[in-house]
């Protein structure tokens, strides 16, 4: 119990310095039971006797008072004791069990909820987000237990512009909506896919500070090709076949159009869409809307800022990015978004006239010039011919034999396909032609990674870099040294970039914003850490990187001219900041969980 509530009170003075302010009171119209069935205002037994009565409490409660500081150590305490008593079960079993306490905490009691979050991250993030998300979502019909977030379907059309003031918050700063067609990479979960979004704002509340009365998690329910899903009697969403063409834009259109009628400065997030409507969204909409789309973006964010920390951690300058040999696994809205943004990067640091190394791979082995029917996003990345014949190389050549031949500088994995990474592929890393070759296996969950960070170790070397998009344990490699492992994780970026467009109040999110966002979290890493193998900061730390990479946001939007300002704060004021005064601006502008007087209002 001591060392629970040391380590509680530690973490909160480290908090504290984000909300220095009293909390002022909040107005509520409800009293009675109608409060405390409502998590945004339920105190539980935290409730001072005041309140009781003007709120019409009394008798409804135990009478004992209940600190919110003796109520975290209480939900501590219950969290470790499950974590006892489910010693030895099944992984998948243990972590369903730690999200069920932790869903129903949520349920009950948000307050409280995001304090846990937020001061013990590093140990709940694999919970409510990567990797444990993706069980919930294949599990979801079966732990559904009350609604979260909003649902459109093909049965709605016409009426979604009336729709959404259903929702009872009447401002909201941050959406994420999917579709539910490439759930991480499960597939398409359909209407489970809800798991996503509401594993994504958690985060967004967590690290950026969003307050959660005002974020959204949406499920587009356009069908489902998973025929599984269709047959389970318990599935929660339509069981009809995915729209497809304009039915389906034309629905995302007036869903778009619907929500922004209602909120016209809130961000939105496109999260977990197949390729095909990933880039095709994304084109339609980013010079409309303020919005982006994650997995194409904020994955490629995350991976730039990783290869350029590989630059330096192989000791040579930034300038020579621009040189680095890149295989890149996996041709998918991720992989290609990695590759358009380190295009950009290649060509800002080298000029435009720069030719990269990049080599790209699918399902079919080798992307060339010679592919028929390459997807159109793929097609700047597909190689020449007489580049791939001067290696001894040809279209459609295998993972090994490019590897073996190219001698990459980094191999970077984002297929979906777990173990795609073998022993022979990680021992021919062994002849690259860098000192200190990188290894990302950057799929989730877990089962889909491309490798782990034992066998990248093992077999690569120990000289390497290595990166994954789940969690690994650091691999001990004797003699007291250490193989560190890098959770390349969207978690670093999508929670600033959004913070930081709401707080400049963006018209649009621009490749300059993402670039500046990318570039500021490679440099937050010291020399000293770099050259240890260290990427990316500890997650601990997540409130300090998002407040950094906010405020990079917000500067390059008001260089770039798309900031509008935010509330009383104008685009002027916020363009008269230094740099110390917009990264204040930001810190101050992040809510942290506290319980606020409330006030009944009839």
């Amino acid at each position: 119990m001591w060392r629970v509530a040391a380590a509680a009170s530690t973490l909160l003075r480290r908090s504290r310095r984000f909300s220095t302010a009293i909390p002022g009171p909040c107005i509520v119209h409800k009293r009675g039971a109608d409060i405390l069935h409502d998590p945004w205002f339920n105190k539980d037994t935290g409730f001072p006797l005041t309140e009781r009565d003007r709120l019409g409490l009394r008798g409804l409660l135990p009478p004992r008072i209940i600190s919110f500081e003796q109520q975290y150590e209480r939900f501590m305490d219950s969290y470790h004791s499950l974590e006892k008593n489910t010693r030895g079960q099944p992984e998948g079993v243990v972590s369903l069990a730690k999200w069920r306490i932790l869903n129903r905490l949520h349920d009950r009691n948000e307050t409280l909820y995001y304090r846990v979050l937020i001061d013990n991250i590093k140990e709940f993030a694999p919970i409510i987000y990567t990797p444990t998300v993706g069980l919930v979502c294949q599990n979801y019909s079966g732990l559904f237990r009350r609604p979260r977030g909003m649902y459109f379907s093909a049965k709605d059309r016409g009426e979604m512009m009336s729709m959404v003031y259903n929702w009872p918050a009447k401002q909201v700063d941050m959406i994420v909506v999917t579709d539910g067609s490439r759930i991480l990479g499960l597939g398409d979960l359909g209407v489970q896919g809800i798991g996503i979004p509401i594993g994504k704002l958690d985060m967004y509340v967590a690290a950026a500070g969003i307050n959660p009365q005002r974020i959204l998690p949406i499920m587009l329910d356009v069908g489902t090709n998973n025929q599984k899903l269709l047959e389970d009697r318990l599935y929660l969403g339509h069981r009809e076949p995915r729209l497809e063409g304009e039915e389906y834009l034309s629905l995302v259109d007036e869903f778009m159009e619907a929500i922004h009628e209602r909120w016209p400065k809130a961000i939105v997030q496109f999260e977990d869409f197949q390729m095909k409507w990933a880039f095709e969204t994304l084109d339609r909409y980013r010079g409309k809307y303020c919005m982006f789309n994650d997995d194409v973006q904020g994955t490629a964010g995350v991976a730039l800022a990783g290869l350029l920390g590989t630059v330096r951690a192989q000791g040579r300058p930034l300038t020579d990015f621009a040189k680095e040999k890149i295989v890149v696994v996996g041709a998918g809205s991720a992989g290609l978004g990695v590759l358009k943004m380190a295009l950009q990067a290649v060509s800002r640091i080298a000029g435009p006239k720069a030719e990269p190394h990049f080599f790209l791979l699918d399902k079919d082995g080798l992307i060339t010039q010679e592919r028929k029917n390459v997807d159109s996003a793929a097609v700047p990345f597909a190689k020449p011919s007489n580049e791939v014949l001067e290696l001894g190389l040809q279209e459609g050549a295998c993972l090994t034999e490019v590897v073996k031949k190219v001698k990459p500088d980094v191999l970077l994995g984002l297929s979906g396909v777990g173990g795609i990474f073998n022993e022979e592929v990680l021992k021919a890393m062994k002849e690259s032609s860098s000192i200190k070759p990188a290894i990302f296996a950057m799929s989730n969950p877990t089962n889909n990674a491309e490798c782990s960070a034992v066998d990248a170790f093992k077999h690569a070397g120990e000289n390497i870099v290595f990166g994954s998009g789940s969690p690994f344990e650091n691999v001990d490699l004797g003699n007291g040294k250490i193989g560190h492992v890098n959770q390349a994780n969207n978690m670093y970026l999508f929670p600033g970039i959004g913070l930081g467009a709401l707080l400049c109040g963006a018209r649009i999110i621009t490749d300059g914003m993402l670039q500046a966002a990318s570039e500021c979290l490679a440099s937050y890493m010291t020399d000293e850490e770099i050259q240890q193998g260290i990427l990316y900061p500890s997650i601990d730390s997540i409130r300090d990187i998002t407040a950094e990479v906010g405020a990079a946001i917000v500067r390059t939007a008001i260089a770039e001219e798309v900031a509008e300002g935010h509330g009383d704060v104008s685009s002027r004021e916020l363009a008269h900041m230094s740099k110390e005064e917009t990264l204040e601006y930001v810190r101050k502008n992040m809510w942290y969980p506290v319980y606020n007087p409330l006030v009944h209002e009839k």
